[in-house]
């Protein structure tokens, strides 16, 4: 079965069963129960060490998980509205994969993963991932994702850090300004904040078609980014600029905050989201930021690992670079997912994947066309590569290099069969995940 809402899809019965024998209820949690609604929202909160939510955080959050598949873990004895000890929430999202614009694989996207600490060490965090992988597989989606708090929970799953990002932050005095080549079309204009909100989604409904690994946002996402949340702390010091074209049309857009910095008349710039579709839209925002008066520094993550400010200022050292991992992906379906891609070069090669859940276990023999069209289909052939799914969902979008992993240890082939692998799975720019979630 394939379906595009995962709200359709029941609790899964394995982890039911196996939470039930630990005196705890497993199940989906009726969002349009107030109570439920309620109490899931203040577990949320309390998971990722927030603050008590308002009645107005609730209600939009809400809102948000009425259009998601929620999963609750309850004490046996638990009251009507009691906190559920344990959350998870999901949905069916389209994930851009490389190919023609608007190329995309349908993700099962994992969120609000939290255990409550008086229930640790009980299986459930195990129960809640599993719960969903199998729940994901059995509905014909091929492909779960997630973003990560912590890097070392995840790979126990099968998932893979598949799409890195960079954190970048930018001595704007030292870097010596940013200079627009002669005839940069984009002009700037700042915007009001309902604005902001618009544009922000708008800009990144179109990049995120051309955007390798990127998936759509939602609109309690740009109400936050935009600083029209209630409660948020930083709301009043969003500002928003957007870069216009010749033709008057929005081509890139920038939220950030300014902190002031003590006993010096200066700020710091930070990007909350910064979203372009074309060069010179995306040399504009970022020469706003860094040309700014009175900026100190500009801190900016999730951005992608090729982003070309280093190349954009006079001094390239003024630019301090972090990697780190960001999108974790987990394949469900091998054939699936490899047919969905297209590929840089030809290759034939037998991929050997182990998976302890069994859902993308077996031999697979992975045929890349000329064309960079791909067949993958179930073989009993000596394999050429043998690895993990987590190694395999980490190299599936090309973000990965194979003969990275086969340093590792992660990739067992012949050195030239994982330079065939990289030079197939190659993309000409990075993956990028502009958003948590």
């Amino acid at each position: 079965m394939h379906t595009s809402d995962a709200r359709t899809v029941p609790a899964d019965p394995r982890s039911q069963e196996r939470l039930s024998l630990s005196g705890l209820d497993y199940r989906v949690v009726d969002m349009t129960d107030p109570d439920a609604a309620r109490a899931f929202a203040r577990a949320d909160a309390r998971g990722f060490l927030d603050s008590e939510p308002r009645d107005e955080n609730i209600a939009l959050m809400r809102e948000m998980m009425l259009e998601r598949r929620n999963i609750g873990v309850f004490t046996a004895d638990a009251d009507a509205d009691a906190l559920p000890v344990a959350t998870v929430s999901s949905w069916v999202t389209p994930m851009t994969v490389p190919g023609p614009a608007g190329a995309h694989l349908p993700l099962w996207a994992i969120s609000a993963v939290t255990v409550a600490a008086t229930h640790r060490r009980r299986g459930i965090a195990r129960n809640l991932l599993e719960g969903e992988l199998r729940a994901a597989a059995d509905a014909g989606v091929p492909i779960a994702g997630l973003t990560a708090t912590e890097a070392t929970i995840y790979g126990r799953y099968g998932f893979g850090a598949a799409i890195p990002v960079a954190r970048l932050q930018i001595d704007a005095r030292r870097a010596r300004g940013i200079a627009l080549p002669d005839g940069d079309a984009a002009t700037l204009e700042y915007l009001e904040p309902d604005a902001l909100m618009a544009a922000l989604e708008e800009v990144h409904e179109r990049t995120r078609r051309t955007r390798v690994g990127d998936i759509p946002g939602w609109p309690l996402r740009w109400r936050r980014m935009a600083g029209l949340v209630p409660g948020d702390e930083k709301a009043r010091a969003v500002r928003g600029v957007r870069a216009v074209d010749a033709g008057g049309g929005t081509r890139g857009v920038l939220a950030y905050t300014l902190d002031e910095v003590r006993d010096e008349f200066g700020a710091d710039l930070l990007v909350r989201h910064l979203d372009a579709e074309t060069p010179e839209a995306l040399r504009a925002l970022w020469a706003f930021a860094v040309n700014h008066d009175l900026i100190r520094t500009v801190h900016a993550d999730l951005r992608p690992v090729d982003d070309p400010l280093p190349w954009l200022v006079a001094d390239q050292r003024a630019v301090q670079t972090v990697v780190h991992d960001h999108g974790w992906l987990r394949i469900l379906d091998v054939p699936a997912v490899l047919q969905s891609r297209e590929y840089r070069a030809p290759l034939d090669v037998v991929l050997r994947v182990t998976d302890p859940l069994g859902l993308a276990d077996g031999s697979w023999r992975l045929r890349i066309a000329a064309d960079g069209t791909a067949t993958a289909a179930a073989t009993t052939e000596d394999p050429d590569v043998e690895l993990g799914v987590d190694a395999l969902s980490s190299l599936c979008l090309g973000g990965v290099s194979a003969t990275t992993l086969r340093a590792a240890g992660r990739l067992a082939a012949t050195a030239r069969t994982a330079e065939q692998i990289e030079n197939a799975f190659s993309l000409p720019t990075a993956p990028a995940l502009s958003i948590w979630y």
